[in-house]
C-alpha cells in the first residue's frame, strides 16, 4: 500500500510537506520520498525506512528542498517520486496502486521505443511505467486518461510541475485523494489526518477518475469524476488511522460502529472486552459498548520501539514483531473470561501464538470478535497483505482440508450463515485454540460505512469487485 501529499503555497511548502509526508507513515515501511519544484528545478530525496522513521532519515534533507511546490509519498513498492522530462514537459510524480498487468504493457512500451531506467527487485519501477503511460498522451490529461484504460489494477497519483500540483484518482475510486484548504495554500492526501495540525479543512474529495489541478489560488476541474466506485473497505477496517475520513465517513466511528453491531447481538458470558492494538481498539470500544460490558486494556502495544507497522515480508520476522510489540496485563487477564477485538485474520499465526500466551497467562476463556468477514479472496486491487499465494489464508487452507480444493464452493463459504461458512468457521477457531470466534458480516461493513454497497469493494471478503 502507500499514502502521499502534496502541497502548493504562496510561501515556502518544506515544513508543511515534511509533516504532510509523515502523516501518512502508517501505510507503508519500505521507502519514502519527497520533491520540490523552485523555478523549474526538481529537487529529490529518497530513502529506505524499513529499519528507521521518516523523520530521522529525512530530517538532514529538509534544507535542500526550495519552492512553494511539493510532493511526497511513503510507499511499501517502490522508491519514489521519479522526475520525467517528456513532449509533455517536466513533471515530478508519486503513485499509489498496484499494476497487475506490469510484464504486458513493459514489453509493449519496449516495442514501441520506450526504455525504463528505474529498477526496484529485478521489476521496473511501477511509477515509472505510470510515468511512460502518461508520456503517451497529447496533454497530461489525456495522458492520465491512457493510465485509467491500461493498467489492470490501481493508481492514484500526484503531479507537481511549477507552482501547481495535478491530483489524478484511480478511475474506480479505490484509493481517495482529499483535497484540503488554508489561507494561500492547498493540499491533497491519501490521508486526511496531514491536514488538522497544519491548519488545514478538508474542502474536497476527488471522485473516481476525477483529475484536479490545484494551486495557491484555488482548484480547477481537468476531468469529471465517474459515476462508478471501487473504494476499498478495507481503508475504514484496517489502513486508516483512526483520526482519518474517507468520503465523509470517519474510520474510528465506523470501527466503533461495527462493534456495537457485533456487540448487540452476542450472547456471550464474558467479563470485559480487550482491543488487539492497535486497530481493533475503535471496534472494541463500540463491542463494549454495544454488549454493555466493561472495556479494558488487557493487552497494550509498546509504542516507544514498536510503532505501527505493516506485517513483514518472512514468516520469522513476522512471529518476531507479533511477539515483541505486544505486552499483555497479566495481573487484569488471570481467570478472566475476556473477548478480544481484532480487525482480520490473515494467515492466523500472529494470533494463534497470543491466544497461546494468553492461556499461559491465565486466562479462562478467549473469546475473539474480528471486526471484517473472512478473508477469502486475496486483494487482487490492492498490496493491503504480504501473502504470496491464496493458501497463505487460513481461509483456503481450511477449504482445502475440508473439501480437497481450496477453490470449491467459495460463495457458499463467503456467504454468513451457510453450512460451509459456519464449518469453516469453527475449524479456524479449533486451530486458534479460540473459546468462541465470530467474524463481521460484511452487511454491517457497508452499514457503518454508509454507502451504497455497489460504490465498496468487498473483494477479498466476497470476491464481488469490479474490474
Amino acid at each position: 500500500m502507500g499514502g502521499f501529499f502534496g502541497v502548493t503555497k504562496t510561501t515556502p511548502c518544506v515544513n508543511d510537506l515534511f509533516y504532510g509526508v509523515d502523516y501518512n507513515s502508517h501505510m507503508g515501511t519500505k521507502r519514502a520520498g519527497m520533491a520540490t519544484c523552485n523555478d523549474g528545478i526538481f529537487t529529490r530525496s529518497i530513502h529506505n525506512i524499513e529499519n528507521s522513521y521518516f523523520r530521522n532519515k529525512f530530517e538532514p534533507d529538509l534544507w535542500q528542498f526550495t519552492g512553494t511546490s511539493g510532493i511526497g509519498v511513503i510507499s511499501d513498492t517502490d522508491a519514489q517520486p521519479i522526475i520525467v522530462n517528456c513532449h509533455l514537459g517536466k513533471f515530478a510524480i508519486v503513485t499509489v496502486g498496484r499494476i497487475n498487468n506490469i510484464g504486458t504493457l513493459e514489453k509493449e512500451l519496449l516495442a514501441k521505443g520506450h526504455h525504463f531506467c528505474e529498477h526496484s527487485y529485478d521489476i521496473i519501477n511501477p511509477t515509472e511505467m505510470i510515468a511512460a503511460l502518461i508520456s503517451e498522451g497529447t496533454d497530461l490529461v489525456s495522458g492520465i486518461e491512457n493510465v485509467y484504460k491500461r493498467v489492470k489494477g490501481s493508481c492514484s497519483m500526484l503531479l507537481l510541475l511549477e507552482g501547481k500540483i495535478i491530483a489524478a484518482r484511480d478511475r474506480m475510486g479505490r484509493t481517495p485523494i482529499i483535497i484540503g484548504k488554508k489561507e494561500n495554500a492547498y493540499a491533497a492526501t491519501s490521508e486526511s489526518c496531514a491536514f488538522p495540525n497544519l491548519g488545514y479543512d478538508i474542502c474536497y474529495n476527488v471522485g473516481p477518475g476525477e483529475i484536479v489541478e490545484i494551486s495557491p489560488d484555488g482548484m480547477t476541474q481537468l476531468r469529471k469524476p465517474e459515476e462508478e466506485m471501487q473504494i476499498c473497505a478495507f481503508l475504514w477496517t484496517y489502513y486508516g488511522y483512526p483520526v482519518c475520513e474517507y468520503e465523509g465517513v470517519n474510520v474510528d466511528e465506523m470501527r466503533c460502529q461495527c462493534g456495537i453491531a457485533m456487540g448487540k447481538e452476542d450472547p456471550t458470558d464474558i467479563d470485559f472486552v480487550s482491543a488487539i492494538p492497535d486497530s481493533g481498539i475503535g471496534m472494541a470500544l463500540g463491542y463494549a459498548e454495544g454488549k454493555k460490558v466493561p472495556y479494558k486494556r488487557g493487552i497494550v502495544k509498546y509504542t516507544p520501539t514498536w510503532p505501527r507497522s505493516f506485517t513483514p515480508g518472512t514468516q520469522e520476522r513476522r512471529e518476531l514483531v507479533a511477539k515483541m510489540k505486544l505486552i499483555a496485563n497479566r495481573a487484569m487477564l488471570k481467570d478472566t473470561k475476556v473477548a478480544f477485538c481484532d480487525d482480520s485474520i490473515v494467515r492466523g499465526t500472529q494470533l494463534r501464538d497470543n491466544v497461546s500466551d494468553l492461556y499461559e497467562y491465565g486466562v479462562k476463556e478467549v473469546h475473539m470478535r474480528i471486526s471484517c468477514p473472512p478473508l477469502i479472496y486475496p486483494c487482487k486491487y490492492l498490496n493491503f497483505t504480504a501473502s504470496k499465494s491464496e493458501m497463505e489464508l487460513i481461509t483456503r487452507r481450511v477449504i482445502q482440508e475440508l473439501e480437497g480444493d481450496h477453490n470449491a464452493n467459495l460463495e457458499a463459504y463467503a456467504t454468513e450463515g451457510t453450512p460451509q461458512y459456519e464449518a469453516m468457521v469453527e475449524e479456524i477457531r479449533k486451530k486458534l485454540h479460540l473459546t468462541s470466534l465470530k467474524f463481521c458480516s460484511t452487511q454491517k461493513i457497508i452499514d457503518a460505512i454508509g454507502l451504497p454497497k455497489c460504490k465498496i469493494c468487498t473483494h477479498c471478503f466476497d470476491g464481488t469487485g469490479k474490474d
